[in-house]
């Protein structure tokens, strides 16, 4: 688990907006770390709403926001259903951050 330089309440709300950025754009420019921590999140979510019932639908309500949960429950889950796993695709932009440079990737959905 990456600390990536927060608490652990301020980590859980960030993973959890980068999350919804990732979900409502279908794809989003972030460093390789933060991606990486929140690839299994999504996938693991996806794979939950693929079971297509109310348990699956209250689970991913509780862990994400009601838009993100929403689409991946309705829409994504039902784009994925044949697929086993490998939802997201994470590819280097071959670029550094200026200020710090942490290596950028781009993080998207298959």
């Amino acid at each position: 688990m990456r600390k990536l330089h927060k608490k652990k309440g301020p980590r859980r709300s960030f993973k959890k907006i980068l999350a919804h950025n990732l979900i409502m754009k279908g794809k989003i420019e972030t460093t390789e770390a933060r991606a990486k921590e929140i690839k299994p999140l999504i996938e693991k979510a996806i794979t939950l709403a693929k079971k297509n019932n109310l348990a699956s639908l209250r689970l991913l309500l509780s862990r994400l926001s009601k838009d993100s949960a929403n689409k991946i429950f309705y829409e994504l889950a039902q784009k994925y259903k044949d697929r086993k796993s490998g939802y997201l695709r994470i590819m280097k932009i071959g670029g550094q951050r200026k200020r710090d440079a942490a290596s950028m990737v781009l993080i998207e959905f298959v």
